[in-house]
């Protein structure tokens, strides 16, 4: 970090100001300008908050020289993370994970079937929403304990471990005990109690984007789970909100590759929520795999017209399979398998 510090200070309010920083551990190295009085900070700068220095009316400026999220950095960490969930392994190097399934749990009989389609497809993980955050408190809120009882049984079955969206840390020990990665959802992205939570354990977390958050914002959420002890984090790009109504969300893929140059951890790319429109999924799909993705969310559903939640943007089990047969085209030119 670097403070520049107007010329003329009082010594004792320079004084004061250098012994609030090494107070702290950090170094503090001063370089006398003609206009101004430089201060170099070097250590773990995380704990200076920028704005409260900046407010001192002797400081003419404040900078940063590194990102304020020190764990889900690439600079400390330049080695690719793997997060193996249930056995499947998602990050760098390794197979393009696919996660799919319909929004919403409906119906033991509707689980199994979808579970048995999507693992037919190419799917890798199961997919579905049991606590369901609705804009509407009156639209379908998900079957609950319930759906997380039949997510448990579609996996005994066919094998793949089980994704599911956690709402709030008083359900933390049914996640635990019952999901293989814990998803939160854009909502909670930033429900700083809760990344608290999940980083006490150690379940693989999947941290969606915001609706309108930077991509820092984003990566200082991923910063509290993993300062809490959990390194098992993925992310989640989903779309965030802008001025076009024409999709549900904007798709970032910039992203991608913005993260892969500062983070370590692994991405996915959420096409359905992203878009809202089944019709482009696919491209959106296959454009994530072309950018380097990590995984894909797929939403996938045996009758989207009468899905409880989210048919137009659920793609038919056929639709998947042949999204992941293309896909297998795109990730060999790129060096991946899926």
């Amino acid at each position: 970090m670097i403070i520049t510090m107007k010329k003329g200070v009082p010594q004792q309010e320079t004084e004061a100001v250098i012994k609030r920083i090494t107070s702290l551990g950090l170094t503090v190295t001063e370089i006398e300008g003609t206009d101004f009085d430089v201060f170099g900070v070097v250590g773990n700068t995380t704990m200076l908050d920028d704005r409260q220095i900046a407010a001192s009316p002797y400081v003419d400026h404040v900078q940063r020289v590194s990102a304020p999220y020190k764990l889900v950095n690439r600079v400390f960490h330049p080695e690719d993370t793997v997060v193996d969930v249930g056995g499947v392994k998602i990050g760098a190097g390794q197979p393009i994970a696919i996660m799919a399934g319909p929004c919403a749990i409906e119906s033991r009989e509707l689980t199994q079937q979808i579970a048995e389609k999507v693992k037919e497809a190419g799917a890798t993980l199961f997919r579905g929403g049991a606590y369901k955050p609705r804009t509407s408190p009156y639209s379908f809120q998900g079957l609950e304990s319930k759906g997380i009882r039949y997510m448990v049984e579609a996996r005994e079955k066919y094998g793949m471990p089980i994704v599911s969206e956690l709402m709030s840390a008083d359900k933390l020990d049914e996640f635990v005990e019952n999901v293989d990665l814990i998803q939160i959802g854009a909502r909670n992205m930033q429900n700083f109690q809760l990344l608290k939570e999940l980083g006490r354990i150690k379940t693989p977390i999947l941290l969606k984007r915001g609706l309108s958050a930077t991509i820092e914002e984003w990566l200082m959420s991923a910063e509290y789970i993993m300062a809490g002890g959990n390194e098992n984090v993925i992310l989640c790009e989903r779309g965030i909100r802008t001025f076009e109504p024409y999709t549900r969300n904007t798709l970032d893929l910039s992203v991608v590759p913005i993260v892969k140059q500062r983070s370590h951890l692994p991405i996915v790319i959420d096409p359905s929520h992203a878009t809202g429109n089944r019709k482009l999924v696919e491209s959106m799909a296959l454009a994530a795999i072309a950018a380097g993705a990590d995984g894909l969310m797929i939403e996938t559903h045996v009758d989207p017209p009468h899905a409880s939640s989210d048919g137009a943007q659920s793609l038919y089990p056929e639709q998947l399979a042949t999204l992941i047969e293309k896909g297998r085209a795109i990730a060999h030119v790129v060096g991946r398998d899926l």
